[in-house]
């Protein structure tokens, strides 16, 4: 068996053998001896079996295992040559050539190696900066709107037309060609007027109606609606009994004790620098997601060299690709399927693009390492569970779906990249 190594680079190997045919048919010879022992075949005692029926009642799969053998063979020497371990590789070895002929067999393996990043003085790229700050009228606006959140509902005593932001308290009977269908009548029905959460144009057919006014609203169901009444036009008839509006509510201690529970010296001052924490938190944030953290993840990008494991960007350029087919009309998938350079074209395109996003993970991979940051499978789970109850969907079932689909490690490696940049970016918020 020859056997050429070459490490092409930190990140790449090649390990190209010829395997003689000789060498398969001793593999054969071995393997079947091997299994005439334990085998059993009708009309001979087990471990009696003769190597020449193995040889015929298996043939194929013995030369299928003899081939299979001689490649981790290969693989074997091959990294022993080179001085790769098993720890050090990215994924499978790649076979890349498999040329049988009468005599031999001419083999190429490619392996990818997780590259060495040399990251040194790297939390002096990190630049400093000012915290973001609250004033007290962002601290009062904010206090406002949470406690009118609060404030009771009272009658409008007054007789005056149905506006915007009143809620309103009214029975509805919705019918389709004049058939009324399921779910679609209620009495004593609540309903913010301008909040969206009926069909379009039904809340501004309302506005202007009075205290015990009836009226028959025309509406379309959206196209995308669910069930069988997607697209399909339709009447509400509804009667309109009351308007109301949410009461003032007291800025005080009292107020405080109920926004924030559990907190026995609740008082106003205290709401204030808790609600002001806040916003500064949101503020902080903001400025990380939109600013800070794709500018500093880009430094690095820049600033530190090293050799990318092929077969991984090639990945990279699969992902990138496919989301802009997705994209893409029929005639222009067709036309990337029947014209190869135009395929190649496009994944050149796109190389570059790839090649920074493998960059980066490589990146965070190993800031994570030296930050010690870790993201274990509890915080992805309350991560998707809280993700999911925002949206009104079963936690669990969200959880499987995205653990089922592979997602887990893409959240993983997300949620690792938001925590050690913020740290690295907490070090450097200066208070003002």
């Amino acid at each position: 068996m020859e056997i050429t190594s070459n490490k092409i680079d930190g990140a790449n190997a090649q390990i190209k053998a010829v395997i003689t045919t000789q060498e398969v048919n001793e593999k054969v010879e071995k393997i079947a001896k091997s299994l005439s022992k334990t085998v059993s075949i009708q009309g001979f005692r087990k471990g009696k079996v003769p190597v020449s029926i193995i040889k015929k009642q298996y043939g194929d799969k013995l030369v299928q295992d003899a081939e299979s053998e001689l490649l981790r063979d290969v693989l074997a020497k091959g990294q022993e040559e080179l001085e790769i371990s098993n720890d050090s590789l990215i994924g499978e070895p790649n076979i890349t050539q498999f040329d049988k002929s009468d005599d031999k067999i001419e083999v190429t393996i490619e392996l990818a190696l997780r590259p060495k990043i040399e990251m040194e003085n790297y939390a002096d790229l990190v630049e400093e900066f000012e915290a973001p700050t609250v004033t007290d009228e962002e601290v009062e606006a904010r206090i406002k709107e949470l406690a009118q959140a609060q404030a009771p509902l009272k009658d409008v005593e007054e007789e005056r037309p149905l506006a915007k932001d009143d809620t309103a308290v009214f029975d509805f009977e919705g019918s389709v060609d004049g058939k009324l269908f399921e779910g679609g009548s209620a009495q004593n029905f609540s309903l913010v007027i301008g909040s969206g959460r009926f069909i379009p144009g039904f809340e501004d057919q309302m506005v202007g109606m009075n205290k015990g006014e009836e009226k028959v609203l025309k509406v379309t169901f959206p196209e995308d609606y669910q069930g069988d009444l997607a697209g399909k036009d339709a009447e509400f008839k509804v009667k309109l009994h009351k308007i109301q509006t949410q009461g003032e509510v007291v800025i005080d201690d009292e107020l405080a004790k109920q926004m924030l529970p559990g907190d026995e010296n609740a008082n106003v001052e205290e709401l204030k620098k808790q609600v002001k924490e806040q916003i500064k938190n949101e503020k902080v944030r903001k400025l990380y997601n939109d600013e800070l953290k794709p500018a500093l993840l880009e430094k690095f990008v820049e600033t530190f060299q090293f050799d990318l494991p092929k077969f991984v960007v090639e990945q990279e350029i699969d992902i990138i690709v496919n989301r802009k087919a997705s994209q893409m009309s029929e005639d222009e998938i067709k036309e990337l399927r029947e014209n190869s350079d135009k395929l190649k074209e496009l994944r050149e395109s796109v190389r570059e693009e790839a090649e920074k996003s493998v960059k980066a993970t490589f990146i965070i991979d190993t800031l994570a390492q030296l930050e010690n940051v870790k993201v274990d499978e509890n915080e992805i789970m309350q991560t998707i569970y809280f993700e999911a109850l925002q949206t009104g969907q079963d936690p669990q079932k969200v959880y499987e779906q995205y653990k089922e689909a592979g997602y887990l490690p893409a959240i993983q490696m997300s949620m690792v990249e938001d925590k050690v940049l913020s740290k690295l970016l907490d070090a450097k918020m200066k208070e003002v």
